[in-house]
């Protein structure tokens, strides 16, 4: 694990920092686009500071030489992704072993599935726990 998220090797995180840096957009990620208005352009409901601070947070609890906890700021972010915070250190550590496929909110998973004409919707359980209040 990277000592600081700048330092993240081969993530979204760093293209991030470092289109930032010299005031671009990555162009293969979605842009942070603030709070949800209305004519809402394509893009993701928070701002980059926002996402980088939940980042930062999440860093600092995992790693056993950091200390840390999730700030007001990080935990209003989870509340509006409908993100229960008791779960978010189990989905960033485990997600790999959680989900194999689409995630989202059960009825995201549902239409997912219906759009690509799927009879099953796998790991529907831990789309429900994990996005549940």
């Amino acid at each position: 694990m990277a000592d600081t998220p700048e330092q993240s090797d081969h993530t979204s995180t760093q293209l991030r920092i470092r289109a930032a840096l010299k005031g671009e957009q990555p162009k293969n990620l979605l842009p942070f686009i603030g709070n949800e208005r209305d004519n809402q352009p394509n893009g993701i409901a928070f701002s980059l500071t926002d996402y980088l601070e939940l980042v930062d947070d999440t860093g600092r609890i995992i790693r056993n030489d950091k200390r840390g906890s999730i700030s007001e700021n990080s935990a209003k972010l989870l509340t509006r992704l409908n993100i229960p915070h008791d779960n978010w250190l189990k989905l960033t550590t485990e997600f790999g072993k959680l989900f194999h496929g689409p995630v989202g909110t059960l009825q995201e998973l549902t239409d997912y599935c219906e759009h690509l004409e799927k009879r099953r919707r796998h790991f529907a359980a831990n789309c429900q726990h994990f996005h549940s209040n």
